[in-house]
């Protein structure tokens, strides 16, 4: 990984940069290439998201790993041409490094099988137990 960049190079689409955005900005089926523009989009995109998804998941649903790629496709496929995929580059952001990329799917099998099955669907006997399990799967 070069210094300073937080996607490890390969010739996969999603470790590129849009050309232009002083490798600010992932390629982008749009063309962007100002990251204050690109935040704009996928925070405008994931409120599009979000209200097209309230309706196709009910209070009851036990969520899947192919629930959270189809989410993240819903978010994502207007903007980017890897939307839905698992990742396939290593990442860093802010001295963090992410799951390595070949891992993701035995870790998605594994989030599945133990953590989105025992909280979800989010339940609890009160606030506190349903915003613990919310912060459980989203955490990891």
């Amino acid at each position: 990984m070069k210094k300073g960049s937080r996607y490890e190079e390969t010739g996969f689409v999603e470790g590129q940069h849009e050309p232009g955005s002083r490798r600010r900005v992932l390629r982008n089926l749009l063309g962007i290439k100002k990251k204050r523009e690109i935040e704009r989009v996928e925070l405008r995109e994931q409120l599009r998201a979000t209200e097209e998804l309230i309706d196709t998941y009910g209070s009851d649903h036990r969520f899947t790993s192919d629930d959270i790629r189809r989410i993240h496709r819903i978010w994502l496929a207007p903007v980017y041409a890897w939307a839905r995929e698992y990742r396939k580059v290593n990442m860093t952001k802010g001295g963090f490094t992410f799951a390595a990329a070949a891992q993701i799917p035995r870790l998605m099998a594994s989030y599945e099988k133990d953590l989105l099955r025992k909280y979800t669907p989010c339940r609890g006997k009160n606030t506190e137990e349903i915003v613990h399990a919310l912060a459980v799967v989203h955490t990891e």
